[in-house]
């Protein structure tokens, strides 16, 4: 599992859907779509209408994985933070029930407002 305790995950770059969507593939439940995907240096994030999946690639070629299920109904508070001027990255947070503080950065290019109306929805 990704130590989500340890900082927060490298700045994120947002990716094609598609991209995400063949990686997590076979773990989607019926119904469930990929709303946006993102990829760090070689880990990756998909969030989807339901959840949250964040994708550790580990060894040295990377074909073993790991994958950790964050569904939206565990979180109990989320924060967004916008890029400035001189602090080109934004932030999200999230607060899950029995696993804390989850946080991540995306690169100065993502809309993380409008991708808290996308939060809102399915975890208000």
């Amino acid at each position: 599992m990704i130590d989500f305790k340890n900082g927060s995950l490298v700045k994120l770059k947002e990716v094609s859907n598609a991209d995400g969507l063949t990686l997590v593939q076979d773990l989607l439940i019926e119904q469930e779509e990929v709303f946006a995907s993102f990829k760090g240096m070689r880990d990756m994030v998909i969030f989807t209408n339901r959840r949250i999946i964040a994708v550790n690639v580990q060894g040295i070629s990377g074909k073993k994985k790991d994958f950790s299920s964050l569904p939206y109904s565990k979180v109990q508070a989320f924060s967004l933070e916008t890029a400035g001027t001189f602090d080109l990255d934004s932030e999200m947070e999230l607060w899950f029930s029995g696993l804390g503080k989850v946080r991540f950065e995306f690169n100065s290019k993502f809309d993380v407002k409008g991708f808290s109306k996308f939060l809102g929805k399915y975890i208000l």
